[in-house]
């Protein structure tokens, strides 16, 4: 019992740092890999590198984007960062 007493603050400390550290942040990966695999042909979005397209066809594992002048891009899903609205 005395042990138990003992570890109780670095017990505390794990559970503190479960709940205000690593639980947001595995919510927040999880919103980001539903809005990635949601992503739909015509789509605008802002890639990580903060390139404005719209989607133009979709693959597995890849995206086809298309820029203002034309141009069309290949680029991993998971380098989207966020799809715009409106």
């Amino acid at each position: 019992m005395e042990m138990l007493v003992s570890l109780s603050p670095i017990i505390l400390m794990f559970v503190i740092f479960y709940f205000l550290l690593i639980r947001p942040q595995q919510k927040r990966q999880k919103k980001v890999r539903e809005m990635q695999t949601d992503l739909q042909k015509g789509d605008d979005i802002v890639t990580i590198g903060g390139l404005h397209a719209k989607v133009h066809a979709l693959d597995e594992d890849t995206i086809v984007l298309i820029t203002n002048d034309g141009a069309k891009l290949t680029y991993d899903r998971s380098a989207v960062r966020e799809v715009k609205q409106g």
